[in-house]
């Protein structure tokens, strides 16, 4: 079987690279603005295809938010098909894209007789119907199966391509449809909450997003066990989209939503998700140990699962303190990629970035010991129910708002916590992030999350901590700064701004005029 060159060629003339654009895939995918990405997507199809038939024909995952492709247990795309799918996708023209796909299938030993299964999704926004014609094209031209989930949320597709490719397996991860998600989560959740109080009200920011109709859904599974409030929920309106709302909007700018501001009783529970609701921040209106690992104990296991935690320089450092004194914490590079293969190193792996991205996983031999352990009292057989629950209310494919929000209405219903118990467990150090717009961020790298130039700075702040990072998408770096005092966080960001700024050669007549 060989590449049917003349299909390609006709269908990639249909989707031509624009001119002047580099396209680059990122830990969330390509991530440009839709009405450039639809030579990207047609090429993704390809590439996903071939993928598949790469791995003998498991399905692949597909999203068009962010144009990012899921291998087969759910996870990120291998990143060393990171860099194919950028070259693939820079190609100026349809000649040039065949002849680097002829040469990519050959040094990559892909056997393209092979059957191939993709499963793609696409959010709220107006370009999606466009975008998943021109994957579709893709899928088609090499062959592929596809199967379109409609328009659903990001950490939704990676449960999908999970489930799919462990049906009938002794991994099954659940029934491969978007009610077996909300069953499995919802299911979980109901039993770990049982004999519980009653909850007061959930105010959920859903941020205008496709997450406002994930929210909505399984809502309905939860009737009896979390009373919700849906806000921010206009997915047809032009423009509303993370507009003054979502985690984005709570973690950068440290303050409520607007739109909440009337809504929000004292004390009383809410929590932003992001535009493809795989990210969650909480917090309350203001007027002690670890709930898995107080499980862990209580079943009896604690000498044979090993928990730990992983985090990112964005971490605040009072919260490391917090959690080192009690569970191993381990640092990586950001990016969810890092974060995710460290907490595979541990039996049970929590990981969590400061925007509210993140996810538990278990090991296989620690969801085998979960499930198959004979508890010798009735007080360690209800911790190991509640447990096992835990283990499938987690949507441990990858970080996904809704399932992390009933992971914490759980750990809050048992320990009887509302929003002002759980605040109070540690302070914050004061933080603040701010984007700086440079001309080439790729001037700029990340060295152990420190930049060498800054340590003057930092250091004359108590408590004082600062680092830059090249965005993965644009040309922006973004500067984070924590110190003791909100005054001297904020003095210590904008002067490490300024730096940054002038660093980059940015143009004096247009320099912010916060920055120091």
């Amino acid at each position: 079987m060989s590449l049917p060159i003349d299909d390609i060629r006709r269908l990639s003339d249909l989707h031509p690279k624009p001119q002047g654009i580099n396209y680059q895939y990122g830990t969330a995918g390509f991530r440009t603005l839709g009405k450039v990405l639809d030579s990207v997507l047609f090429r993704v199809g390809v590439l996903a295809a071939l993928r598949s038939k790469k791995l003998d024909g498991r399905t692949i995952g597909v999203m068009d938010n962010g144009v990012k492709l899921v291998d087969p247990r759910g996870e990120m795309l291998e990143s060393s098909w990171e860099s194919h799918a950028t070259v693939l996708a820079n190609k100026p023209t349809t000649d040039e894209f065949i002849s680097t796909l002829q040469d990519f299938i050959k040094t990559t030993n892909i056997d393209i007789s092979k059957p191939a299964r993709v499963v793609y999704a696409r959010d709220t926004r107006p370009s999606g119907p466009a975008l998943v014609a021109a994957l579709e094209d893709g899928l088609k031209v090499i062959g592929a199966e596809g199967r379109s989930a409609g328009v659903t949320t990001t950490p939704i597709l990676h449960y999908l391509v999970r489930t799919i490719n462990t049906k009938g397996t002794k991994e099954s991860y659940g029934v491969d449809t978007e009610e077996g998600y909300y069953t499995k989560l919802s299911s979980a959740f109901n039993k770990l909450v049982v004999g519980r109080p009653p909850r007061p009200p959930l105010v959920i920011d859903c941020a205008n997003g496709v997450g406002a109709l994930a929210a909505l859904n399984l809502s309905r599974y939860l009737v009896n066990s979390l009373p919700v409030e849906l806000e921010n929920t206009a997915i047809d309106t032009p423009g509303a989209l993370n507009n003054s709302c979502g985690a984005d909007f709570v973690k950068v700018n440290q303050k409520l939503p607007p739109s909440l501001t009337n809504v929000l009783q004292p004390s009383q529970r809410a929590c932003s998700l992001d535009g493809d609701a795989d990210r969650l921040i909480y917090f309350y209106l203001d007027e002690r140990r670890h709930f898995i690992v107080e499980l862990v104990k209580a079943v009896g296991l604690d000498g044979r699962l090993k928990v730990g935690v992983v985090q990112t320089a964005y971490a605040n450092g009072n919260s490391t303190k917090y959690l080192s004194e009690r569970l191993p914490v381990k640092c990586v590079p950001t990016g969810v990629k890092h974060l995710h293969h460290a907490a595979e190193q541990y039996d049970i792996g929590v990981y969590f970035e400061a925007n509210g991205h993140g996810t538990v996983v278990f090991s296989q031999p620690a969801q085998d010991l979960i499930f198959s352990y004979q508890p010798p009292t009735p007080t360690q057989s209800t911790a190991l129910e509640h447990l096992q629950n835990v283990l499938s209310v987690i949507n441990q494919t990858v970080g996904d708002a809704l399932s992390d929000m009933l992971l914490v209405e759980a750990v809050l219903a048992h320990k009887s916590y509302g929003g002002t118990e759980w605040d109070s467990l540690y302070t914050d150090l004061p933080s603040r992030l701010v984007k700086v717009v440079v001309p080439d961020r790729n001037i700029f790298k990340t060295e152990d999350a420190e930049r060498p130039k800054i340590d003057e700075l930092v250091n004359k702040y108590t408590s004082g901590r600062s680092f830059v990072r090249p965005s993965g998408t644009e040309d922006v770096v973004r500067v984070y700064a924590e110190a003791a005092s909100r005054s001297q966080t904020d003095e210590l960001a904008f002067r490490v701004a300024g730096l940054v700024y002038d660093e980059a050669g940015g143009d004096q007549s247009q320099r912010p005029k916060e920055f120091l």
